[in-house]
């Protein structure tokens, strides 16, 4: 399976938890500043940090399901941030998935054009190099926003989300890799 196959069969999975999740909420989450999505974004990450570096948890939610949230999260937040202000809280599905569906074939041209020019380079780090970049991420989102989103010489608010969503799929296929070579074979 090459990597866009790979994306695409991971963002499928975080596509029907983020459908189930509508079904049941509704667009709750537009009552959300970009802020606090950011926020959401960052607490996940740091769980994933805190297990990564101890070994253990506590809570039963997966590291995988933390990085599908994340996932999810910063397509939410793709979509809060072209909506504008006066945009009512409670959004058509149909809309909804279209924006969406819209944001991750955005990232699929990026996730191209990076993977053309840094041949692949995500396979050969770490996942926890993933979600300290993840971090980091959050952290320069944090700094642009409480300057309203104003950058001298940096990329944007939307530009770190979508680096953030990829990380987050990539992290989610070497997960899944780790997880098939463990698996013993059955072939005999």
């Amino acid at each position: 399976m090459d990597t866009e196959q790979q994306f695409r069969a991971v963002v499928e999975r975080c596509r029907a938890v983020f459908l189930q999740k509508m079904h049941d909420y509704g667009t709750a989450w537009r009552i959300l500043r970009p802020s606090s999505i950011t926020d959401q974004i960052y607490i996940k990450a740091l769980r994933i940090r805190n297990i990564e570096e101890r070994g253990r948890q506590q809570v039963s939610d997966s590291v995988e399901s933390e990085y599908m949230g994340i996932l999810n999260y910063c397509a939410l937040a793709l979509i809060q941030l072209e909506l504008p202000a006066d945009a009512p809280l409670e959004l058509e599905e149909n809309e909804v998935v279209r924006r969406y569906d819209r944001h991750i074939e955005e990232n699929i041209r990026l996730l191209r054009a990076k993977n053309h020019d840094y041949a692949e380079a995500w396979r050969l780090m770490r996942v926890s190099s993933m979600t300290d970049l993840i971090l980091q991420k959050i952290l320069r989102i944090k700094q642009i926003e409480d300057r309203s989103g104003q950058t001298l010489a940096s990329e944007g608010l939307e530009a770190n989300y979508r680096d953030i969503l990829n990380y987050a799929a990539f992290a989610l296929i070497r997960l899944e890799e780790a997880r098939a070579e463990t698996v013993p074979s059955t072939k005999s």
